[in-house]
């Protein structure tokens, strides 16, 4: 069956499509499934990690106790895997290996978000620094323990390769041992605007219904004022919620429309005919045109002087960087507090990198109750 699975798989995709049954393969041998792909079994691998599960209560941008409708990391992550499959699905990409490095893309995310990543990024500045997306990389091949002949989830090759050559604004990872000199693939490009389209969209749906900002405020966007002329919305007239989801679909719609196009027109211009030629083209071929780019670098700069930089944000940033630094500190101090489980790996790494993994595993809950047991004397351990 996983045969002709690949056979149906090499029809539909595009020349530059990495098809599974070429995959370099895994870093440990293994029998190949009977009736997946090896690219839809590095889906379903990472879908049952515990890390995945986590996400469920990691912040995106609102802590889980703002409310119960923000996006979480895990909303997150299926609306970014969702994406990537429509456009891998459009452009003639593997749509099994996009999903499956959009779902791992931020499994190696701290808890409280960005803060948290920020802070034990400075923490560990003298022990090798911290990022998401190499953390993810961690988990994937190290930290996940599921299997009796290796750490971590022994994925293919070209998923590995695709979560580290993933790029945005923030996030640029170290890929030495992946061939450095060779872009990403079409699907990891792919994954990176998949990312981006989706945390533009829900940020401004989440940021209208916290009231971060005001519709008048938004009138300073070209793109927001086409929105708004496509829905049919006037400023004055009643905002009702129909209107905001018509709004962000439409964003999503333009959004995703642009960088098909855009990318299409890049691949015939490139004359790009393999997943090689793509990888050593001398620019990413998957992107916004100019014009609409410039549209969406507007929109990020607004979300982050008028949302990101919000007081209720900051504050909240700044309390979860000081309960980051809490955990660190105090487990530095004296390790024999961590679990057993954790403290047995030691042996494995250097103490601060121990801290740094078991404090980035941990749910915005969770760790809002370990910072509870080790500071509040009333608070039993």
């Amino acid at each position: 069956m996983r045969q002709q699975l690949e056979a149906i798989e090499s029809m539909r995709l595009a020349p530059f499509g990495l098809r599974s049954a070429a995959s370099r393969g895994r870093a440990y041998p293994e029998p190949e499934s009977a009736t997946r792909t090896a690219f839809t079994r590095d889906r379903d691998r990472i879908i049952h990690t515990t890390a995945f599960r986590r996400l469920m209560y990691k912040t995106q941008v609102f802590v889980f106790y703002e409310g119960d409708h923000y996006r979480t990391r895990l909303t997150h992550t299926l609306e970014v895997a969702q994406l990537g499959r429509s456009m891998a699905n459009g452009l003639g990409g593997n749509e099994d290996l996009t999903e499956a490095i959009c779902l791992a893309h931020d499994l190696g995310h701290a808890p409280f978000g960005h803060a948290g990543e920020h802070m034990l990024n400075q923490l560990m500045a003298d022990h090798g620094g911290f990022n998401h997306n190499t953390q993810s990389y961690r988990i994937v091949t190290e930290l996940e323990r599921r299997y009796p002949d290796f750490h971590g989830l022994n994925l293919t090759y070209e998923t590995r390769e695709g979560m580290l050559k993933h790029e945005t604004d923030y996030d640029v990872s170290e890929a030495a041992a992946y061939e450095p000199e060779k872009r990403a693939s079409l699907e990891a490009q792919i994954a990176n605007l998949a990312d981006e389209i989706a945390y533009n969209a829900h940020d401004l749906d989440d940021g209208l219904r916290a009231d971060l900002f005001t519709l008048d405020d938004l009138e300073e966007l070209v793109v927001w004022r086409e929105l708004c002329d496509k829905a049919g919305w006037r400023p004055g007239e009643h905002f009702s919620s129909l209107h905001r989801h018509e709004i962000i679909r439409e964003l999503i719609g333009r959004s995703v429309t642009d960088v098909m196009r855009q990318t299409s027109a890049a691949l015939e211009a490139g004359g790009i005919d393999s997943p090689e030629r793509l990888q050593l083209h001398p620019h990413n071929v998957v992107g916004y045109s100019p014009e609409y780019g410039e549209k969406v670098r507007a929109l990020k700069r607004f979300l982050y002087e008028r949302m990101y930089r919000h007081y209720r944000l900051v504050r909240m940033q700044t309390k979860a960087e000081r309960f980051i630094a809490g955990l660190f500190e105090a487990y530095i101090k004296e390790p024999h507090m961590l679990p057993a489980e954790t403290y047995a790996r030691l042996d494995e790494a250097p103490l601060a990198r121990i801290v740094a993994d078991y404090i980035a595993g941990m749910t915005d809950r969770y760790a809002l109750d370990e910072w509870q047991k080790l500071y509040d004397p009333y608070i039993r351990a």
